[in-house]
């Protein structure tokens, strides 16, 4: 594919996006970008922007629910085929590639510290004002278009200002004790057979930023089991 011609103002309709529940999105340049990012997500230089697509709140997993995919993993194949179905009918003919949902691993975080969405919070959960740490990276996308950059979340980290961090003595592992995480201990308490913590976090929902915006118990469960799945098959 050649690299890109010279741009041509795009415009977009994002409401479909926000039916679903992908109710975030960032749109960089790539030029604008580190180079060290830039390289890393398009090395041949084939793309213009990058759109970062997230969700907050409990939209999402409504609607994933709703379209009763049998799949492995639903929430990505229900993001994917959005997001498809959204650049065919909004940016028609625009070349594209979905780096995430994808097999090569994506700095998802350190995009997310750009967008404004990311500050980090004592249990390693990215946290802002606007959302509290209810919100989750669904969908990483390179395109040759040339929509208008976006303007960063705006708000500092919400744990800076938070009285007496009621997460960190929520922590039944004492993960977060003494202002570090400790990994080791999380997941050793996880993997207790009455860990309570096996399928939430206890500390994340001890958090009292934006708790409107929690997750239904079952979203809860799903995310957290496929992490624990993840440390079991990985943990021996």
């Amino acid at each position: 594919m050649s690299a890109p011609g010279p741009a041509i103002g795009d415009a977009a309709d994002f409401s479909a996006l926000d039916r679903a529940g992908l109710n975030l999105r960032a749109v960089f340049d790539l030029a604008a970008l580190p180079a060290a990012m830039r390289a890393a997500l398009d090395p041949a230089g084939r793309y213009r922007q990058l759109i970062l697509l997230g969700h907050g709140g409990r939209t999402l997993w409504e609607r994933v629910q709703a379209a009763g995919l049998q799949s492995a993993h639903p929430i990505d194949d229900f993001c994917v085929a959005v997001v498809e179905d959204w650049l065919a009918a909004q940016l028609p003919g625009r070349a594209y590639a979905i780096a995430y949902p994808g097999e090569v691993p994506v700095g998802l975080q350190a995009l997310g510290r750009l967008a404004g969405w990311h500050h980090e919070s004592p249990f390693r959960v990215g946290i802002n004002t606007a959302w509290g740490s209810w919100f989750a990276y669904r969908a990483l996308v390179l395109a040759d278009t040339a929509l208008p950059p976006t303007s960063p979340l705006p708000g500092e980290s919400p744990c800076a200002s938070c009285a007496g961090q009621p997460c960190v003595a929520a922590c039944p592992a004492g993960a977060l004790a003494g202002g570090d995480f400790s990994l080791a201990k999380c997941i050793a308490y996880r993997r207790q057979p009455d860990s309570r913590c096996r399928v939430t976090c206890v500390a994340r929902t001890s958090c009292p930023v934006r708790p409107e915006h929690r997750y239904d118990d079952a979203q809860i469960a799903h995310s957290y089991a496929r992490s624990l799945a993840m440390i079991e098959r990985w943990g021996g």
